[in-house]
């Protein structure tokens, strides 16, 4: 029974401690709001910007311990999907007349604008942020796109997170 009390003591300190990954929130900031993005981005699945909200919201409700609301947040993240690009990328040789791509790059990009709501006169921040997903030229968009669009909307989330909450404030 002891064994079991401290191993939930342990839990509850573990998962109380803002600072295990270097996560900076000011005092008293308790709540965000990060609104649906804006879709600016041409040829981009239709609810590829859905998609990024709602991954950046757990993020932030998981990872930072923010309350997600609309009103009277303290924190506000803003983001618009402004590209989305299949790219050749690799040449390999082909014959006399020609060289064909080896790779396509799946390019995804984002601006997010921060706020601090909680204090204004602070100065928040714009910033775009570009993640790739590689992928060999036989293969199609189609049959890589689950794949891609998961790592990509990581690594974005992952960038803007450290951006948002892991610099200096």
């Amino acid at each position: 029974m002891s064994r079991f009390v401290l191993v939930c003591w342990l839990a509850i300190l573990l998962t109380s401690c803002y600072s295990f990954r270097g996560i900076s929130i000011p005092e008293g900031v308790e709540t965000a709001y990060v609104p649906n993005f804006t879709d600016n981005a041409v040829g981009a699945p239709p609810t590829l910007y859905l998609d990024l909200t709602e991954s950046l919201r757990n993020k932030v409700r998981d990872e930072a311990r923010l309350t997600i609301t609309e009103t009277a947040p303290d924190l506000e993240l803003n983001g618009t999907l402004v590209d989305f690009r299949v790219s050749a990328e690799g040449a390999r040789p082909g014959d006399e007349t020609a060289a064909f791509s080896a790779l396509n790059r799946l390019t995804v990009v984002v601006a997010i604008e921060f706020k601090n709501l909680r204090n204004p006169d602070e100065e928040g921040w714009k910033q775009n942020f570009t993640e790739f997903f590689d992928f060999e030229s036989t293969a199609t968009l189609a049959s890589v796109q689950d794949e891609a669009l998961e790592e990509i909307t990581k690594n974005l989330n992952e960038k803007i997170f450290n951006k948002a909450f892991a610099e200096e404030w």
